[in-house]
C-alpha cells in the first residue's frame, strides 16, 4: 500500500535561505536532537554557501525544502561525514530538518525519497543516515526509505548515542524510490 506524500521542491540554497533556515531552526523543538538551539546567522550563512559548492563539486548538498506554497520549511539532502570524534567519516550522509509545522504530513520522506533519487543518479552507492536514539520521528523516515539499523555510536561528551542507517542505493525498490 502507498501513501500519497505532499508536494515538494528541493532547491539549491540561496543566501536568502541562511536567513529562511536561522529562523526556522530557531525553534527548541526542531533543535532538540541538534543541541537545543539555532546557531548564530552566520553560521547558516556559511552552511548554505557550502551546499551551494557540494552541488557544483558533487552534484547533491543540502537542499532548501519548499512546501506546495513555495514557504521554506526547511532542508534535506547528503553531504560527507565529516571527520569528527564518531560517526561514520566520509561516508555520504542524508539528512533531513523541518519546521515544526511541517511535522507529520509526510514532508520528510517525501525530501529524503527526492534525495535519494539524486544522490543515486550523482553516482553514489550507499549513503547512512545518523539520527539520535531519542528521534523517533526521524527513525520513522529511515524505516520508510527501507534503510536497515546498523552500528551505535555514542556522542562525545555527553549521555546521548545515535544510531547509524545505511541503504545500499542499488538496493531501492519500487515501495521506496518514489
Amino acid at each position: 500500500m502507498s501513501t500519497l506524500l505532499p508536494a515538494v521542491r528541493l532547491r539549491v540554497p540561496t543566501d536568502e535561505d541562511a536567513v529562511a533556515w536561522h529562523r526556522v531552526f530557531a525553534d527548541p523543538e526542531v533543535m532538540a536532537f541538534h543541541g537545543g538551539r539555532a546557531a548564530e546567522l552566520s553560521y547558516y550563512e556559511e552552511l548554505t554557501a557550502r551546499q551551494r559548492r557540494h552541488d557544483a563539486e558533487r552534484g547533491f548538498c543540502l537542499w532548501t525544502v519548499l512546501d506546495e506554497d513555495g514557504a521554506v520549511i526547511g532542508f534535506t539532502g547528503a553531504q560527507p561525514w565529516p571527520e569528527q570524534a564518531f560517526g561514520p567519516y566520509g561516508e555520504i550522509e542524508i539528512g533531513w530538518r523541518l519546521a515544526r509545522r511541517a511535522w507529520g504530513r509526510g514532508y520528510a520522506t517525501a525530501a529524503a525519497r527526492t534525495t535519494l533519487e539524486r544522490v543515486r543518479a550523482a553516482g553514489v552507492p550507499d549513503v547512512v543516515a545518523m539520527v539520535d536514539h531519542r528521534n523517533e520521528r526521524s527513525i520513522a523516515v529511515t524505516r520508510r526509505l527501507g534503510m536497515r539499523q546498523a552500528e551505535r555510536y555514542a556522542v562525545p561528551d555527553t549521555d546521548r548515542w545515535g544510531h547509524t542507517f545505511r541503504l545500499e542505493l542499488g538496493a531501492l525498490g519500487a515501495d521506496t524510490a518514489a
